[in-house]
């Protein structure tokens, strides 16, 4: 159980999302708060982010369903906001029940009727276009959300709610297939079969048939009622379509401004929890200010562990970036903040952390711009490192100096409190202050 105050803290509302591009140990937090949440909510991405989570059995990846799914008692909702591909969830679902997890449709496991479908038409385009782009892609992971998301707003798209009405799925698979067909055999690619997605689509609605509901409604009224509600963040804030580093970004506001949209919960006052590695990675192509592409990025590479959850692909790495982690917790309204992997750094001496940038013109900026970051130059402020093992400290003041220096400089250039601290991968390798 947490502690008494922090309980406190996570009531009623508690958003948790990532800082910078992703992949900051979101999940193991949020597993961390699920213990006293009611409900777990996913409101933005897809089946392209994946949440680690080590339990007693071993490493849990999970794509769609949120991560809650681990405590008994927490209702998971995946919100309308999210792209879903039913197969994908069918399989994800049988995979955690061979795990011997409890995966229950419609009383654990709940899907919004609103999310929209990602389809086999998806998948085709997303991969086609990162290849047509050549050394302009854009680093999707070319499992269709992009498209699928393009299709929720050229109001193409089929819903979840869909595959349970076989009138209005068929017709809105011919529709859909006529005009991707038109562009597929254009461009020299096989040609949708309607009938084909229509069996294989009624066969998922229908193993998926008891979770699928008004889940807003069911969101607002545990809302109204006092339940703590913790949402889950995909990806990170500077993958934010709209925030982020465009066009190196994500198709879905992954920052806070997606946790309402994506879930059908009206605007209230919420806690926000900003997720940020002790240091920095990216994963795929884009502008990363702070990254080591050196012995020393290679080093972190190796002792993070840095290969992501869902591709596999090495993250790049670097630095932390004070400018780009304080931008985005302003954004997200974020006033604490969580630091991962701290135990990362041990023998990493000295440490840097990126407090400016220099732009083209010489001049200095301390804020995120929207344009040229391919350009800038960090400015760094050097600190001294730690050599001692942290994996076992459980209390603040038992850091070593260097690292408890570390924190403290974080906190004072990120202007948010460093209230939990993750020293190892494992559920129970955590400082709270």
């Amino acid at each position: 159980m947490l502690p008494p105050f922090f309980v406190a803290k996570l009531m009623p509302t508690t958003c948790v999302v990532g800082i910078l591009w992703g992949d900051e140990g979101k999940g193991k937090v949020i597993d961390f708060l699920a213990a006293d949440a009611d409900y777990v909510v996913r409101f933005g991405g897809g089946h392209n982010a994946g949440h680690t989570l080590i339990l007693s059995s071993g490493k849990c990846v999970l794509h769609l369903v949120p991560s809650g799914i681990v405590h008994r008692h927490v209702v998971n909702v995946i919100g309308n906001g999210v792209v879903v591909d039913p197969i994908h969830l069918v399989n994800e679902i049988q995979r955690l029940r061979d795990r011997g997890l409890t995966v229950d449709p419609g009383r654990n496991l709940l899907v919004s009727e609103r999310a929209h479908v990602i389809l086999e038409a998806h998948r085709i385009q997303d991969q086609w276009a990162e290849q047509a782009r050549g050394k302009g892609r854009i680093g999707t992971t070319g499992r269709g959300i992009g498209p699928a998301y393009a299709d929720r707003c050229s109001r193409i798209g089929l819903r979840m709610g869909d595959l349970l009405r076989k009138d209005l799925l068929k017709a809105g698979l011919l529709r859909l297939c006529a005009e991707k067909n038109a562009m597929f055999t254009a461009i020299g690619l096989k040609a949708l079969d309607a009938n084909l997605l229509f069996d294989l689509l009624t066969t998922a609605g229908e193993q998926l048939r008891p979770a699928i509901c008004d889940a807003g409604g069911v969101l607002r009224a545990a809302h109204q009622a006092g339940k703590r509600v913790l949402l889950e963040g995909a990806q990170g804030c500077l993958l934010d379509v709209e925030h982020g580093t465009y066009p190196y970004v994500t198709s879905s506001h992954a920052s806070t401004g997606g946790a309402f949209s994506g879930t059908g919960l009206p605007p209230h006052a919420m806690r926000v929890i900003g997720i940020a590695k002790a240091y920095a990675t990216r994963v795929g192509e884009g502008p990363f200010p702070s990254e080591l592409t050196n012995d020393i990025g290679d080093r972190l590479r190796i002792a993070g562990n840095e290969f992501g959850s869902t591709t596999g692909r090495p993250r790049r790495c670097g630095w932390f970036d004070a400018v780009a982690v304080r931008y985005s917790g302003e954004l997200s309204g974020a006033r604490e903040l969580t630091v991962t992997n701290l135990d990362v750094l041990r023998g990493f001496d000295p440490l840097q952390v990126v407090t400016g940038y220099r732009l083209a013109d010489g001049t200095m900026a301390t804020t995120f711009p929207a344009f040229d970051l391919e350009s800038v130059q960090p400015v760094f402020q050097t600190l001294p490192g730690f050599h001692e093992d942290l994996r076992e400290i459980r209390k603040f003041d038992q850091l070593p100096l260097a690292a408890r220096r570390y924190i403290e400089f974080l906190e004072q250039q990120t202007r948010m409190a460093v209230t939990t601290i993750s020293v190892g991968p494992e559920r129970d390798q955590v400082i709270l202050r």
